[in-house]
């Protein structure tokens, strides 16, 4: 008994002293081996699927249209420490108006679209920026970050195989301007900056500016020119704009002439069709807080007016019946 003992006392102590700080006890915890990404197919509409504890939320669709929501979430996981640069701030309610557009898409046309939701507070995760900067070395993060744009390159596979093309938006919300001023109209980013977007149409309706869009592919199917599908009378931000959501760019804002705008970012780049032409285009949608996503009213209301813009686009733009 005592040899029996004093071997566990050792043992013991061995433990102790060889974790007894954090780096040797997070090496063990780090030692998880993730399941493959797609383990959880075959993907059916209707249904829901969830990445590792739940931080990524997946709904399969059938219609061409992706809605990715990056900065929605608002899990805080200890095995996550918080990112220590880069933007930090989520677009609240982000997550109910997607689900809410989805939802009211089935309900108009018997058909969803895909949605994939990132739960994690930008804090622990951004998932509008590349691994790098979006996760910063945690291996749960990068984890989460895989599976959300696995889940994307799925759905736009299976749009390719269905439809030949389809439209990519990620949803976002803004701010307060910095100096104080709300802009109550949403802003669509479609990789033109700024300064781009106050060129005169004559000078913006150039190949270049094209190939540099997010919708350089979509342009192409259109029977419209450049110019008018970015901000003509049948572009999306115009018909939204009809509908009662000033937008810009649109016919009645062409470009923000020196305001604050976001132009799009990593997902609206890498899974548009920019330069590379691929089959899927995309547009950054950044919507205010009041009268979009303040409430659930607002979120139905926006919904159905979206339903009504994609039904038309789709139409004119790709020939394609929702």
């Amino acid at each position: 008994m005592n040899k029996k003992f004093l071997f566990l006392f050792f043992f013991s102590c061995f433990l102790i002293v060889s974790c007894k700080d954090e780096v040797c006890c997070e090496k063990i915890v780090e030692n998880e081996t993730f399941l493959e990404l797609g383990h959880d197919k075959p993907y059916i509409n209707g249904s829901v699927y969830y990445g590792r504890n739940k931080y990524i939320e997946y709904y399969p669709g059938n219609l061409p249209i992706i809605l990715s929501v990056p900065h929605g979430g608002n899990l805080m996981p200890n095995e996550i420490k918080d990112r220590t640069y880069g933007t930090k701030v989520n677009d609240t309610n982000t997550k109910g108006l997607s689900i809410a557009i989805m939802d009211i898409l089935n309900l108009n046309f018997g058909s969803r679209p895909y949605v994939i939701i990132n739960n994690l507070d930008r804090k622990k995760i951004d998932a509008n920026r590349d691994s790098i900067e979006g996760v910063q070395k945690n291996i749960y993060a990068k984890r989460a970050w895989e599976e959300y744009h696995y889940y994307i390159e799925y759905s736009k596979n299976k749009i390719i195989q269905d439809f030949n093309y389809g439209l990519f938006l990620d949803i976002h919300g803004h701010g307060i301007n910095p100096d104080g001023f709300y802009d109550l109209r949403s802003w669509l980013g479609y990789l033109l900056k700024g300064d781009e977007l106050d060129k005169p149409d004559y000078e913006l309706n150039n190949i270049s500016y094209q190939k540099k869009s997010s919708i350089n592919t979509l342009v192409t199917i259109s029977s419209e020119d450049f110019v008018q599908v970015l901000r003509g009378v049948n572009s999306f931000g115009s018909m939204l704009d009809s509908l009662g959501y000033k937008t810009l760019p649109s016919i009645n804002d062409l470009s923000p002439e020196g305001m604050r705008y976001f132009s799009g970012g990593y997902n609206t780049n890498f899974h548009g069709s920019s330069e590379n032409g691929g089959q899927i285009s995309s547009i950054q949608i950044e919507t205010p807080y009041p009268g979009i996503r303040d409430n659930n009213f607002n979120w139905n209301k926006f919904g159905e007016a979206l339903s009504v813009v994609l039904q038309r686009y789709f139409k004119l733009h790709y020939d394609i019946d929702l």
